[in-house]
């Protein structure tokens, strides 16, 4: 089980306008402090935490922040509307584009998913795999 995922950024503000545009409506809560940004999902009085939380934070070595070549965090929508959505609001909040929402022929017939880089140049992934919705090949 994964428990938690960290990217970093240089520019706090400009992360927190970029993640804050589509990550509370994957249901994760912000919370800020002088270490960066935590999103986590909430958890119901007695319940286990649940996991992946994220984490954007400045660098511990002070060093700049560097996006991983191969490294990517993928979040998952609840449908392929959702999917274009929060893309579109992404790339409107400082994100660029790496892959337009869509089918992916090396993936399963019901794998929709969007691809973006985050302003620190971190990849990010949205999809979903609803086999109620249409496939590729419908």
């Amino acid at each position: 089980m994964i428990a938690y995922v960290t990217v970093g950024a240089d520019d706090i503000a400009r992360a927190k306008r970029f993640y804050c545009a589509f990550l509370p409506a994957l249901g994760y809560e912000l919370e800020e402090g002088p270490a960066g940004l935590s999103y986590t999902l909430p958890v119901q009085l007695g319940q286990s935490p649940v996991l992946p939380d994220f984490y954007v934070k400045p660098t511990f070595d002070g060093h700049p922040a560097s996006a991983g070549n191969g490294s990517m965090v993928a979040f998952e929508a609840r449908n392929q509307k959702q999917v274009r959505d929060l893309h579109a609001a992404a790339l409107d909040a400082g994100g660029s584009d790496e892959g337009q929402p869509g089918f992916r022929d090396i993936y399963g017939p019901h794998f929709f998913v969007g691809y973006l880089r985050d302003p620190q140049g971190n990849k990010i992934a949205m999809f979903s795999s609803d086999p109620g919705e249409p496939g590729r090949d419908d």
